[in-house]
């Protein structure tokens, strides 16, 4: 009896954690997730699945692991192929209105600029040592837009996915922490009074023309991007067609919730610590967050130069909207301007930028795979 017991016991929890102290540390990091999305509302649907999937995966011998036999392991393979960030883009589109970027297309030029925290942070991971697939897949993370760091990471650098699909979810949902600070620091208070012209109103034909156009435009330039880009118009061509609203629905709904689960899950699970403890690890997350800061100042810096060169002011707040962190920047920069001015709402000025920062991460990271695939 006591034999049976001690036998038992032995493959507990209780002996086998402090064998085991650095999944402590992981389970701790991922409780702490769990605790930021549900006490500070830092993007809870996308860390309470990744926190919970941290904790699951840093169990001793539970099997909850995609090195293991089981459910996680055959679910892994929707990340490691590159599965869910294209369903994830398909649901997206169904939800994105691109009318604020359509009535000012000045914005697009937000959007892009946003993008140079990607490759500035590319050659700042050459510097420290990665290779130029490690780098490449490091540096998406300036573009603030998780399925796109996933899709790229799983084709460039899968070894690196743990780290970087954490760190990129991590930054995401501390936008409201990272962005006003640099957007102080970049603008006059002056410039952050600025009040915008009201957008014009764009027609039903424009809505339905633009994802065909857009897709076609920019798979020209970035082939390998189809997939991300295909998805993402298809999704919004569902939403303002006007026939489909029935599946437009389910895409922006039911469909997109079930993927997010099942990849926050898997991307918390795959953070074991064998995978995630590692000297790397702190250099893809001081990188993540170079990435992210680069990328919201050279959009509040591009939008200061729009208005050396436009008779239209646009507030510089906006420009920090350009990383494609949907809709959470667009609302940091809505907040950031209403505590300059309570009468100043800039969030549908901020969409525009916000959605055209999407489209180039997404082209970014067809640019990136064509020249490191």
């Amino acid at each position: 009896m006591l034999e049976s017991f001690l036998t038992f016991f032995a493959d507990t929890g209780f002996a086998l954690l402090p064998q085991h102290p650095q999944n402590l540390i992981m389970i701790g990091v991922g409780l702490t997730l769990i605790g930021l999305a549900i006490r500070k509302n830092y993007e809870p649907l996308l860390l309470v699945p990744i926190g919970f999937g941290m904790v699951m995966g840093n169990i001793p011998e539970s099997g909850a692991s995609p090195d293991s036999e089981g459910v996680i392991h055959f679910l892994y393979f929707g990340i490691k192929h590159e599965i869910y960030p294209a369903l994830i883009f398909l649901g997206l589109g169904a939800m994105t209105d691109f009318s604020a970027m359509l009535s000012q297309p000045r914005l697009i030029l937000l959007g892009a600029a946003a993008q140079v925290g990607i490759f500035a942070t590319y050659w700042g991971a050459l510097f420290l040592g990665f290779t130029p697939q490690q780098a490449g897949s490091i540096g998406i993370i300036g573009g603030a837009d998780g399925p796109t760091t996933i899709f790229i990471t799983s084709a460039l650098a899968p070894d690196l996915l743990p780290a970087v699909a954490v760190a990129a979810y991590s930054y995401m949902a501390l936008v409201p922490i990272i962005q006003p600070p640099i957007v102080r620091l970049l603008t006059t208070r002056k410039e952050r009074l600025i009040k915008m012209k009201r957008p014009r109103e764009v027609s039903t034909r424009e809505k339905i023309l633009f994802p065909i156009i857009a897709f076609l435009v920019c798979t020209i330039v970035a082939p390998k991007a189809t997939i991300l880009l295909g998805m993402l118009f298809f999704g919004n061509l569902l939403k303002e067609s006007g026939v489909t609203e029935r599946l437009a629905n389910t895409a922006r709904t039911a469909f997109i919730d079930s993927v997010t689960i099942i990849l926050g899950i898997c991307v918390g699970a795959g953070a074991s610590a064998d995978r995630f403890l590692r000297p790397e690890s702190l250099k893809i997350f001081a990188l993540g967050m170079l990435a992210f800061c680069v990328a919201t100042a050279t959009g509040v810096l591009f939008a200061k130069l729009m208005n050396k060169l436009s008779r239209e002011p646009v507030n510089p707040i906006i420009g920090a909207a350009g990383v494609s962190a949907v809709p959470m920047a667009a609302r940091v920069a809505m907040t950031t301007g209403l505590q300059e001015d309570p009468t100043n709402f800039l969030l549908m000025h901020a969409m525009g930028p916000n959605v055209a920062g999407v489209i180039g991460s997404a082209v970014a990271a067809g640019v990136l795979l064509s020249i490191l695939g």
